[in-house]
């Protein structure tokens, strides 16, 4: 397998890593990029455009990364929060009158941002056309009693996440998410990260897929807990109904879902974008602007949630709207904060090493916050600074 791109001098263990995922993990496309206190230090790319081509991955490659949205959607109400547009504290219904309905009066927007919400599932799954329609999306979540107080436990807003804070944002901007994630985030960091792809950009998008685990002894194979197996087998769990949000499982290829903006689930980015996009969160970036002050970004990573997940079934940590280091979804060291995006993508932000990374892929795996192909990248990158 041929790996393009570039590494600064240093940084070898991560290109090794990177080669090693196609050789030993059945990488079929991907790409990585690190940045270092703003600057770019690692960017790589190889394999295929798309899962079942075979027309080779370019500079410039998007794919679709799933969860990793979140960072995205957390971090403009962390902006309009730091502009003082946003009180984190105050009910989501002084912003969102039609909120409070069904014994949610009392959900304040932090709850929305940890996990803490309680509304994880819909009574009522949305069609894929529906679930990309924001005024029905809204309307579900808002009529949706919780299935714990808000506020008093934690579990994974898989895809209601989505409509919580876009709708939010929406509300407080009286601007689409996708819009203003463009004009605020995308374009003054010069990321190159959609919410809602222009149809400009959709040549640059390779197609996902699923991309089994190699069965050699060269691979790494991970069984899920029991707990964990029964409860994605049970169709009336919670972990089960909160990933079925949106029934029948979209088509992440169509172009009407590329389309919409889902800030849960459906933004489409390079790894050099997540990763820019993460450097800006802590620092200045070379060429770009920086979003968060050091107060925000210490916001941030402030552990809100932490213990057994009602959905996950595991352990997780949970800042504001950003997963935290942990058995659950290891990063860098214990302060770094990012994202995964189910079965492939990751993106954090590591302040004490001043390092940002980006990795996407466009074969999916079954893992949920912990991909060996993006762990090993993160090993690396711990072995480079060691």
């Amino acid at each position: 397998m041929d790996v393009n791109g570039t590494v600064a001098e240093g940084f070898e263990p991560v290109g090794e890593a990177f080669a090693a995922n196609f050789a030993l993990l059945g990488e079929r496309g991907a790409a990585v990029a690190v940045y270092r206190d703003g600057h770019r230090v690692v960017d790589l790319w190889a394999g295929t455009k798309d899962v079942d081509g075979e027309a080779p991955w370019e500079p410039g490659t998007a794919q679709i990364v799933r969860s990793a949205t979140k960072g995205v959607a957390a971090a403009a109400l962390l902006l309009l929060h730091q502009r003082g547009e946003l009180d984190l504290d105050a009910p989501v219904g002084v912003y969102w009158p039609e909120y409070k309905a069904a014994g949610k009066e009392h959900t304040r927007v932090r709850h929305l941002l940890a996990h803490r919400a309680g509304v994880p599932v819909l009574d009522r799954p949305l069609t894929p056309a529906e679930a990309a329609d924001p005024g029905l999306g809204a309307a579900a979540v808002a009529g949706q009693a919780p299935v714990w107080e808000p506020g008093t436990d934690h579990g994974y807003h898989a895809q209601t996440y989505s409509w919580l804070t876009g709708e939010l944002l929406r509300r407080v901007t009286g601007r689409p998410p996708g819009e203003w994630i463009a004009d605020e985030i995308a374009g003054p960091v010069g990321a190159d990260l959609w919410l809602g792809l222009p149809q400009s950009e959709h040549a640059r998008v390779g197609r996902v897929g699923p991309a089994p685990a190699p069965q050699t002894a060269g691979g790494l194979k991970t069984r899920p807990k029991r707990a964990v197996a029964d409860a994605y087998a049970d169709p009336d769990s919670l972990t089960r109904r909160a990933f079925a949000a949106i029934t029948p499982l979209p088509d992440e290829n169509a172009p009407a879902y590329r389309a919409a903006a889902l800030p849960a689930s459906n933004g489409i980015a390079t790894a050099d974008g997540l990763a820019r996009f993460y450097a800006s969160l802590i620092g200045e970036v070379d060429g770009g602007t920086r979003l968060f002050t050091p107060e925000t970004a210490a916001l941030a990573r402030a552990e809100q949630s932490a213990g057994p997940d009602r959905v996950l079934v595991v352990n997780t940590r949970f800042g504001l709207g950003y997963m935290l280091h942990g058995a659950a979804s290891p990063l860098l060291s214990p302060g770094s904060f990012g994202h995964p995006g189910r079965g492939g993508a990751l993106a954090f932000a590591d302040p004490e090493s001043g390092i940002a990374f980006g990795y996407v892929t466009n074969g999916f795996r079954q893992s949920v916050t912990a991909d060996p192909r993006a762990q090993a990248l993160v090993r690396a990158v711990r072995t480079a600074l060691a």
